[in-house]
């Protein structure tokens, strides 16, 4: 326990020493150094922080619970981000930087008006607070509690141990994102994202290796031999994904949290230019692809070596790494894991503070600010939504579904109307802001009606896909009677920033929307997922396709 313990603390104050000399010399007395790091961010830091900052313990201990228990098919809820960040990069993030947007909510005032981005500013607040960050503290303190043994150390109860966690790991995250700004948020981001590629991709080795007494190749015929049913990523209607809500609600959902959840994107927002924010939102794609091995991998792992009993699930993943991990990488691990769950907390906590004091206290209070009294209240206001959701994080321990499903049925509260009115406002020019909220309380009332008075028996995110149809048709009837002036958007730089496009952004689109489809087939009866399939075949069509996009891209390039 010692040396686990000491690594742990090494490891981690490694990590705060470099944040804090990369960013020591900074000005946090202005609104762009403190929110938007003052749009220096390059496309290396970009892509390790939006990953980092949605590869919370939610995902690591979600994840890999819903693959113990069940397939592959939980995949959809990750790898098919490769699309919405595809468009991100070569369509939306051009328009937030040309406006000068510090905030998402400000497209919504900008398309509709001042009310309709007060109601998205309280939604983002809302989904934050109550669903993101006590989600990313209660799956952590699962992870601490069951490595550590909190309770047999202690001498505590279950719950006891997972509040004093929560507060814990609360405390310090606190302190990078009140003190520190965006900036040191996504360099101490970079550095964990490194530690926890690492730390993440032992936990799979060394179950491998004791699967298979030693041998990971003997581990690998194990897995690839017996219930291979489980490595598909094309769910039936029992599985927690049926294949249909690939291109449904999970889409729609992806859709909202790498395109307009302020957290991911105000990372692209603080890129130096163009090129940096498209080539980091293009690296975080490309890491997407490979996550089923750190976030599916140790599920069917844990299948195979702690047996199908586990309950709750959720403590599949850390009794994993208590049972493969050697003492000494125990500590290093759970930095890692310790970063992750940081970066969610803190990254989502300096995003929910940016939207306050950009979005909300401008009408609330008429007070005039200078930007030492914004920035001076904004960390007030961390402080009291950091002590918030450490209130609210140990609550989830109550939960019976399994932390990952059961908050992303809360989320369809908040992430379907605010996608739905974003697209609204994207494609449609007339629209009125009043019709856009009326569709936004409709949709509360029958989503709660549907999924919870009703409770009627549809899995979920058809239910958020069939209420994104509503939500656009109600806007888009409603805005025949109730319409506003064709919205015009903006010719102009605002805040200066080159906008020359990245050269490569296309083809690496085609490679990683090729990659996407490749690995489907791959996890699929065609595939691993059968003992008639051919994974090798798979394989090969990929590098021949891949080959002939490249020369494809490099003729059309070379025709100009």
């Amino acid at each position: 326990m010692f040396i686990t313990i000491a690594s742990f603390l090494v490891v981690t104050g490694i990590v705060a020493y470099i944040s804090w000399r990369k960013t020591k010399g900074d000005d946090l007395s202005t609104s762009k150094g403190y929110f938007l790091a003052g749009r220096g961010l390059s496309g290396l830091v970009i892509g390790c922080s939006m990953v980092l900052t949605s590869l919370s313990t939610e995902q690591l201990i979600g994840v890999n619970a819903v693959s113990y228990k069940g397939n592959f098919s939980i995949i959809a809820w990750t790898v098919q981000s490769v699309i919405p960040l595809c468009f991100l990069a070569l369509y939306l993030l051009p328009k937030y930087i040309k406006n000068g947007y510090t905030t998402i909510p400000e497209f919504f005032e900008n398309r509709f008006d001042r009310q309709t981005r007060l109601i998205m500013s309280a939604l983002f607040l809302v989904f934050y607070l109550f669903i993101v960050i006590p989600t990313a503290l209660y799956t952590g303190a699962i992870a601490f509690n069951k490595i550590f043994n909190l309770e047999t150390v202690f001498g505590i109860t279950y719950g006891q141990s997972i509040v004093y966690t929560v507060v814990a790991i609360g405390i310090v995250g606190a302190i990078y994102a009140i003190f520190g700004g965006l900036k040191a948020v996504a360099v101490s981001d970079t550095l964990n994202a490194v530690i926890l590629v690492i730390g993440a991709l032992l936990v799979p080795i060394f179950a491998l290796a004791h699967l298979g007494d030693g041998s990971i190749s003997e581990g690998l015929k194990v897995i690839t031999t017996t219930h291979v049913e489980k490595f598909n990523a094309i769910g039936n209607a029992t599985d927690a994904v049926p294949w249909p809500a690939m291109f449904t609600g999970i889409l729609i959902v992806n859709f909202f949290y790498w395109t307009t959840n302020q957290a991911i994107v105000q990372r692209a927002l603080g890129a130096r230019d163009l090129k940096s924010g498209q080539k980091g939102i293009l690296l975080a794609a490309l890491f997407l692809l490979t996550l089923p091995v750190i976030l599916n991998l140790p599920g069917l792992l844990s299948f195979h070596i702690l047996g199908d009993g586990l309950n709750p699930i959720d403590t599949s993943y850390p009794a994993l790494v208590n049972k493969v991990l050697p003492t000494f990488l125990q500590g290093f691990f759970i930095a890692a894991l310790f970063g992750a769950i940081l970066s969610t907390f803190n990254s989502f906590l300096n995003s929910a503070a940016t939207i306050y004091c950009k979005d909300l206290l401008p009408s609330i209070s008429k007070k005039q600010r200078t930007e030492q009294e914004l920035i001076a209240h904004a960390k007030k206001v961390s402080t009291i939504m950091a002590i918030l959701t450490m209130i609210i994080g140990p609550l989830l321990m109550f939960g019976t579904d399994g932390i990952f499903l059961l908050t992303k049925r809360f989320a369809g509260f908040v992430n379907i109307p605010i996608v739905a009115l974003f697209a609204v406002g994207l494609f449609n020019k007339t629209v009125s802001g009043l019709a856009a909220r009326i569709a936004l309380l409709l949709h509360v009332i029958l989503y709660f009606s549907i999924v919870w008075v009703f409770q009627v028996k549809v899995n979920f995110v058809y239910v958020m896909a069939a209420l994104f149809v509503f939500d656009v048709i109600v806007m888009l009837v409603l805005g025949q009677f109730l319409k506003r002036e064709p919205y015009q958007e903006s010719k102009e730089n605002k805040e200066g920033v080159d906008l020359t496009y990245w050269e490569h952004a296309r083809v690496t689109v085609a490679s990683l929307v090729l990659g996407l489809i490749s690995l489907h087939a791959f996890l699929s009866p065609i595939g691993l997922a059968s003992p008639d399939g051919q994974p090798g075949l798979i394989l090969g069509i990929y590098a021949v396709l891949q080959v002939i996009v490249l020369f494809v891209f490099r003729m059309k390039k070379t025709a100009m």
